[in-house]
C-alpha cells in the first residue's frame, strides 16, 4: 500500500513538476541556509580555536594595568626578579620569559619597515612553543653579553628580503645594527587580528641596552605542563605578584594574566552561541516552505476531487486517500531537503574559502537539516491529505 501511495505521489509530481518545483522552493532554502550558517559557524569556532592556540599551548600572558591589548600606561613594570619568583613558586609553570616590547623601524639596504621588536630570553621560544625555519636560536651566553643577534618572522622576510631566506644578513633596528641568526616559521594572525610574523626577537639585555634603555619589563610569558590546570597557575601566578607589588586584601590588581585556554572556550562559546541564534534566524523559512506545501497541497485536493470520489467509490478507504495525499507531501518536502543539503554544502566549501575559515562537513546537522524537512512535509500535509480522505464521495463525483 506505502509503494503503491509513493508510485502515485510521484506520478502527480511528474504531471505538475514546475509547481512541484516552485513549492518546494521555500524547503530548499531553508535547509540550505541553516546547514550553511551552522557549518560556517563551526568553521569560524574552530579558526578562532586555532588561532588562539597558535599563540601556544597552556599559555598565560601577564601584562601590566587591566586591559587586555597594550601594557598598561603608568604602571609600575616587572622585573626579571618577579619571573624568578614565579618560577619558583608555581611548580606547574613549564617556561617563562620576560618580554620588553616596543616598535622600532628595521632598514636592509633601500627598503625599511616598521614593526614590533621584542626582547626575551631563550625560555620564550619554547612558552609559545615557536619553531625555527632556519637558522638558530641565541645562546643563554649571547643572552647575558647582550650580543646584537636577531630572530626575525616569516612577515620580515617577505617584507625587507623579498622571501629570501635572511639568516645572516645584517638588519639595521633604529640606531643599531644586529645579525639575523633565525627565521622563524610562520604562524599567521592571533585571535585578535595581530599579525604574529610580524616581529623580531632579540636578547632582553640587548633590547633593554640599545631600544628602551629601561630595567622594567612589561610583560611576562609563561606555559603550564601538559595535563595541569591553567586556572590553578593563574590563581598562585595572581597571588605571587600580588604579594610582591604589595597589594593589599581589596585592592584592585594593577596587572592581568591572561589565560589563552579560557579565551580560546570563551571565544569558542560565544561564536556556537551566534551559529545557533543565525541558524534559528534561517530556519524561519522551513516554517515558511512547510506553509507552501500546505497550500499547493490544498489547491491539489482541490483540482484532484473528482479523482477522489472515484477511489472512495470503488472501494478506497480513507487511510488509503490519506496517506496518498500525506506522502505526495513528503516527498516534496523530502527532495526540497535533500536540494537544500546539496546547495548547502557547495555553498559552505566556496563560502569558507571566501571569508577564510575551515570547512567542516558535519553530518549530524545535515541529517537534521533533511530529517527536519521530512517532518515538515508531514506535518504541513496532514491538513490537507486528512481534508481529502474525509470527502463525501457522491459531493465529489458532482463536482466538475
Amino acid at each position: 500500500m506505502l509503494f503503491n501511495a509513493l508510485k502515485l505521489a510521484l506520478a502527480a509530481i511528474r504531471r505538475n513538476l514546475l509547481r512541484a518545483s516552485l513549492t518546494v522552493l521555500g524547503v530548499v532554502i531553508g535547509v540550505a541556509a541553516v546547514v550553511t550558517m551552522v557549518t560556517l559557524g563551526n568553521g569560524a569556532t574552530q579558526a578562532v580555536s586555532n588561532q588562539i592556540s597558535s599563540l601556544g599551548s597552556n599559555l598565560l600572558m601577564v601584562r601590566t594595568g587591566q586591559r587586555m591589548g597594550p601594557p598598561g600606561l603608568g604602571v609600575a613594570g616587572f622585573r626579571a626578579a618577579d619571573v624568578a619568583a614565579i618560577v619558583a613558586a608555581v611548580p606547574t609553570i613549564a617556561a617563562a620569559s620576560p618580554v620588553d616590547t616596543t616598535s622600532a623601524t628595521l632598514v636592509y639596504g633601500a627598503q625599511n619597515w616598521s614593526t614590533s621588536v621584542s626582547g626575551v630570553s631563550r625560555p620564550y621560544f619554547a612558552a609559545r612553543d615557536w619553531s625555527l625555519a632556519s637558522g638558530r636560536l641565541f645562546t643563554e651566553t649571547e643572552e647575558r653579553a647582550g650580543r646584537s643577534v636577531c630572530v626575525v618572522g616569516d612577515t620580515i622576510r617577505r617584507e625587507l628580503f623579498a622571501g629570501r631566506d635572511p639568516v645572516g644578513a645584517r638588519l639595521r633596528v633604529r640606531q643599531f645594527s644586529c645579525e639575523i641568526i633565525g627565521l622563524l616559521k610562520p604562524r599567521g594572525q592571533a585571535a585578535m587580528g595581530q599579525d604574529q610574523d610580524d616581529t623580531v626577537i632579540l636578547p632582553l639585555r640587548t633590547v633593554q641596552r640599545r631600544l628602551t634603555g629601561r630595567q622594567d619589563i612589561n610583560s611576562i610569558t609563561l606555559s603550564v605542563r601538559d595535563g595541569a590546570s591553567t586556572a590553578k597557575a593563574k590563581a598562585q601566578v595572581e597571588a605571587v605578584l600580588r604579594e610582591r607589588r604589595k597589594i593589599g586584601p581589596g585592592e584592585e590588581d594593577n596587572f592581568s594574566v591572561m589565560d589563552t585556554k579560557q579565551i580560546a572556550e570563551t571565544l569558542a562559546g560565544t561564536t556556537k552561541v551566534m551559529t545557533m541564534l543565525l541558524g534559528a534566524v534561517a530556519a524561519v523559512s522551513l516554517l515558511v516552505g512547510g506553509i507552501g506545501i500546505m497550500n499547493i497541497m490544498l489547491v491539489s485536493v482541490t483540482e484532484r476531487t473528482k479523482e477522489i470520489g472515484v477511489r472512495l467509490a470503488i472501494g478506497a478507504l480513507e487511510q488509503d486517500v490519506l496517506l496518498q495525499f500525506l506522502v505526495e507531501s513528503v516527498v516534496l518536502a523530502a527532495f526540497g531537503g535533500l536540494a537544500g543539503v546539496l546547495i548547502a554544502t557547495v555553498a559552505s566549501v566556496i563560502l569558507a574559502q571566501v571569508i577564510q575559515v575551515p570547512f567542516l562537513f558535519d553530518p549530524g546537522i545535515n541529517l537534521l537539516a533533511f530529517a527536519v524537512a521530512v517532518i515538515i512535509g508531514v506535518v504541513f500535509g496532514y491538513f490537507p491529505a486528512r481534508r481529502a480522505a474525509r470527502l463525501d464521495p457522491i459531493e465529489a463525483l458532482r463536482r466538475e
